[in-house]
């Protein structure tokens, strides 16, 4: 997945944290593991210092059919 079309880059500034770049890039906190899983050489930082490219996943490319509705954001 890294590296595929359906990314995009997030360049950090200091004090960003994961849940705060998948809120503002997704919105949504809950996307912040995606955010990690293709960014796995900083998945160590907590607060990241300022100029670090983060590759940025589309969430609604993550979205798998095998997922309950209440997972997928739809409704019922």
């Amino acid at each position: 997945m890294k590296g595929g079309r359906d990314m995009t880059k997030y360049t950090t500034i200091a004090g960003d944290m994961w849940d705060g770049i998948a809120c503002k890039t997704l919105g949504d906190e809950a996307y912040m593991d995606k955010i990690m899983k293709v960014n796995p050489q900083y998945r160590k930082i907590v607060v990241f210092p300022a100029g670090i490219a983060l590759d940025v996943p589309d969430a609604r490319a993550q979205i798998s059919s095998n997922l309950p509705p209440w997972k997928r954001g739809t409704a019922v």
